[in-house]
């Protein structure tokens, strides 16, 4: 079950190999987003997105910027959930007055490899949603991420229901089958 702060997907808007409007899967994922540049010398403030800060590590490439382009990190510190970025090339506040505001961006291929029953968000984001005595729910059309534990938002016939991420409610997530199968605790529907 997807927890914390994972990569989020970003969808792609573009012409897929199947030549659809909209690609199924996002071709990047959002790992940070530009608060402000920093000081004078080309610094970035970025809040840190993912539960890998190692992505902002020296030599590190990103996306940054509408429409996004390709970025090195020349160096980072980490402070919490803010890390200090210079990137190379951009060496004064004018050069990277640009990015403020924009999201930090990793090709998908690049997603980190998840322990097992963990899950990235736009892994979940589609599923169906079947409940152990064979009723089928809805779609799973976001995923809500809270202090306690993160909420799958099914959308249902003419509704929603809010399903907490939790063991004793999922039962089974299958990536592969498109399927999610879940047990409807009182008071849950």
């Amino acid at each position: 079950m997807p927890r914390g702060k994972r990569d989020a997907p970003v969808p792609h808007r573009g012409h897929g190999s199947a030549g659809k409007e909209e690609s199924a899967e996002p071709r990047f994922l959002v790992v940070g987003h530009v608060r402000a540049p920093h000081g004078v010398r080309g610094e970035l403030r970025i809040t840190i997105l993912t539960d890998f800060p190692e992505r902002f590590q020296e030599q590190a490439e990103l996306w940054m910027g509408s429409p996004p382009r390709l970025v090195v990190v020349q160096r980072a510190r980490i402070q919490g959930d803010v890390a200090r970025v210079k990137l190379l090339g951009f060496d004064d506040r004018d050069s990277v007055e640009g990015f403020r505001g924009s999201a930090v961006l990793v090709p998908l291929e690049q997603a980190m490899p998840l322990p097992d029953d963990t899950y990235y968000i736009h892994e979940v984001v589609g599923l169906e949603v079947w409940t152990d005595e064979g009723e089928r729910l809805g779609v799973v059309s976001d995923v809500l991420s809270l202090p306690a534990n993160d909420i799958y938002v099914v959308a249902a016939d003419e509704k929603e229901i809010w399903l907490p991420a939790i063991e004793d409610v999922v039962l089974n997530i299958d990536i592969h089958g498109g399927r999610m199968v879940v047990r409807l605790l009182p008071g849950l529907v």
